[in-house]
């Protein structure tokens, strides 16, 4: 009779759970695994090996390779076309055609910036990209034509004798594929209103600001003007027309509810009162000229400026308007550039009402503004402003465009991707300590506009337009601890978020964030951050999965990039080649994911046909009953081939593992002396005889001992799938 020693056990694996780093060997499930590469868990006995990458070729057979190294890849539809877009470290893009299989021209060298550029499509018209240091530009899959709208238009002079508006021509863009601007104007009708208000004593020891009242209009029916001031170092240094008035013809006076500061009104007839966009445009590089034409009346004119986003560019903040002036004074902006900057200071009633940039230079890192000239009392003064926050992101959200710079989100006028200017176009600068430094990116999902920052999340949503124009939205802090810096590793999955930052990947849905990598912890200290990481989703085995790309310094075969794929709470491991970004593109109603190795382009899981390299590394498993010796006798693995294949397994414990095994489903044919005998084709190549049957049992007797045992598996061969481990082992001596 065996001894309980001898007495044989067995053990049957084919529930399959995923990848799990975080605990020893010894210590995770029997069905988990502490290595699986390019096999993927579905279900229980069924472990496929997934396809490998494929070079994607053009129109004519050849592959498909960027002109200069990729530092972003994206995926954009215009017109109902698929592209897959690679910004390149020469500052050139260009864009691949999934339709016609055929790349083209999105812009030249050195016309963006070599990395950190972001970029979101605008309906199915264009791509919008947010360029660091470049600003903000289109393409619609014909030209990039920068953002560049017209911005304040400034009125220089009203002129007089209109009976009627004017028309008010601004003149075309400097890129030739640009939208020219639009406007229209209101002049001062009836007897007279009061055009502005100038300061002629500004007084002192103002604590607070004074409300201003206008005169009541002399002529009957006219309705009475309206003007709010503003106070700095304690007098009263401008006052702002809110209502022009009417029925004016005699100067009305002006009063303060405190101090001593007084003032005049200036009375305007027929004059050009305001100017209002209807199109700010696209494509001014330069401000562009206003002109005025009709109304029956004389004299008018205006400056416009242009928004920009560039870095390096100068704005004047208008602190003080001063008073006394007879005419315009000069303006002079100096410090280090590469295009000096220039500006026009436009006077109204004796004071400068305001400063317009005729040209908002390049290339500043410091400015001053001087004012002088033009007779005043007392200097109007003002602060040059460079901008230095460069664009790290943009996003589509509500039928705008939002774009991320410093701690500020500006946003586009309703359903329009280039207005930054009109009433309904603004910014929302977040102020609260939970964003410790600037946003690093937005993104557009789940009716939600998400702002991230290194450690923490914002939303906006319900964006509204209230009956003034102006836009609303809700600003909702929904994580304060965690956020991310990996701009590109960041997209939506079903209802959720998912993003990778540097010690996890997390899942958001509405205002929860949970960590989803728990199982990758072990990975995390190999990945080397200096080097891209990128997301998306793919469809694998007909399974939408989430992959992220990054590079692992393994600590056998050195530094690669991997991928590591999520589904249904579970992780595996593949390796696509040498990638250094992925995108995905949905296309015909299924989502593949791309990914470019320096210049080259390839399909991801797109070939089951080319052999892979994988790995399957199971749990060391106690066998019900850690604290004994088991010594193996045999193992099996159960597989389901469609050609001829070999894997090779070593039985492990936690002491070492066994020599190699190499099991195969090919037939070999023997003679008497147990000799091999190859078949060989009319060239002179072996071939080998498959077993017809799709089912196969590799099963060989084992040589190891150890508390614990597991399996190691590798192959280098394709499309197959794992069914079942098993074993069978003795129970040894305790401990």
């Amino acid at each position: 009779m065996a001894s309980q020693e001898q007495k044989k056990s067995y053990a049957v694996l084919k529930k399959f759970r995923g990848l799990n780093t975080k605990a020893n060997r010894t210590a995770i499930s029997d069905d988990e695994f502490s290595w699986i590469e390019n096999a993927m868990p579905i279900g229980d006995a069924n472990i496929k090996i997934v396809p490998a990458q494929s070079a994607v070729s053009n129109s004519t057979s050849q592959a498909v390779v960027f002109a200069n190294t990729v530092s972003y890849l994206t995926s954009t539809s215009i017109n109902n076309i698929d592209y897959i877009v690679g910004f390149q470290a020469n500052g050139s893009a260009q864009a691949y055609n999934l339709i016609s299989n055929v790349m083209v021209s999105v812009t030249g060298a050195g016309n963006l910036s070599s990395a950190n550029v972001d970029s979101a499509q605008w309906k199915n018209e264009r791509l919008i990209i947010g360029d660091p240091d470049k600003g903000l530009s289109s393409w619609d899959a014909n030209s990039v034509v920068s953002i560049g709208s017209v911005g304040l238009i400034a009125i220089s002079n009203p002129g007089s004798g209109y009976t009627s508006a004017p028309t008010v021509a601004i003149s075309s863009p400097n890129d030739a594929n640009g939208v020219q601007a639009t406007a229209t104007a209101t002049i001062v009708t009836g007897s007279g209103g009061i055009r502005s208000i100038y300061v002629t004593s500004g007084g002192s020891g103002y604590t607070a600001v004074p409300n201003v009242t206008i005169g009541a209009p002399n002529i009957p029916g006219g309705t009475q003007a309206t003007a709010v001031c503003s106070i700095s170092g304690g007098a009263v240094v401008a006052v702002s027309m809110i209502e022009n008035g009417s029925g004016y013809t005699t100067v009305p006076a002006v009063t303060f509810s405190s101090g001593a500061a007084t003032a005049t009104a200036v009375i305007s007839t027929g004059g050009v009162n305001s100017i209002s966009l209807t199109n700010a445009g696209s494509g001014y590089t330069n401000p562009p000229t206003v002109t005025f034409t009709g109304g029956g009346g004389s004299g008018a004119n205006a400056l416009a400026q242009i928004v920009t986003f560039k870095t390096g560019t100068v704005s004047i903040l208008l602190n003080n308007g001063g008073s006394g002036y007879t005419s315009a004074p000069t303006v002079a902006i100096s410090g280090a550039n590469t295009t000096t900057a220039t500006a026009t200071a436009i006077v109204l009633g004796n004071t400068v009402s305001s400063i317009v940039m005729t040209n908002p230079g390049a290339g500043y890192t410091t400015a001053n503004v001087t004012i002088s000239g033009g007779g005043a009392t007392a200097n109007a003064t003002a602060t040059a402003v460079v901008n230095t926050d460069q664009i790290v992101s943009v996003a589509t959200f509500s039928g705008r465009v939002w774009v991320a710079a410093g701690r500020t989100v500006y946003y586009s006028a309703a359903d329009s991707y280039s207005d930054f200017t009109s009433i309904s176009a603004g910014s929302f600068t977040l102020k609260d300590s939970t964003l410790h430094g600037n946003i690093r990116a937005l993104l557009s999902a789940n009716n939600f506009l998400y702002i991230f920052g290194d450690d923490s999340i914002n939303v906006f949503s319900d964006v509204r337009v209230d009956t003034n124009g102006q836009t609303l939205f809700t600003n909702t802090n929904v994580s304060a601890s965690v956020g991310t810096k990996r701009i590109y590793a960041i997209f939506p999955f079903f209802r959720s978020v998912l993003f990778m930052n540097d010690y996890g990947i997390y899942s958001l849905v509405g205002s929860t964030t949970s960590k989803l990598s728990d199982p990758l912890d072990g990975i995390f200290p190999y990945i080397d951050f200096s080097q891209p990481v990128t997301g998306g989703q793919v469809l694998l085995n007909n399974i939408l999965c989430a992959a992220f790309n990054f590079t692992y310094n393994d600590q056998v075969n050195g530094a690669r990039q991997v991928q590591a794929v999520f589904f249904e709470k579970k992780w595996f491991i593949t390796s696509q080649g040498t990638l250094n970004y992925i995108t995905s593109v949905p296309l015909a109603g299924m989502i593949n994911s791309y990914g470019v190795s320096d210049r080259s382009l390839y399909k991801l899981y797109a070939n089951s046909t080319s052999n892979i390299a994988s790995m399957v590394q199971t749990a060391l498993m106690p066998m019900g009953d850690p604290i004994r010796t088991k010594q193996a006798l045999k193992f099996g693995v159960e597989s389901t081939f469609n050609t001829g294949a070999t894997i090779y397994v070593t039985v492990d414990s936690e002491l070492g593992s066994s020599p190699q095994y190499a099991l195969t489903n090919f037939v070999t044919w023997t003679n008497n002396a147990n000799t091999v005998i190859p078949w060989s084709n009319n060239s002179n190549v072996v071939i080998n005889w498959v077993n017809s049957y799709t089912y196969y049992l590799y099963k060989s007797d084992a040589q190891q001992y150890g508390k614990y045992l597991g399996l190691t598996i590798t192959s280098n061969n394709a499309a197959y799938t794992y069914n079942t481990f098993e074993f069978e082992h003795e129970l040894r001596v305790r401990f």
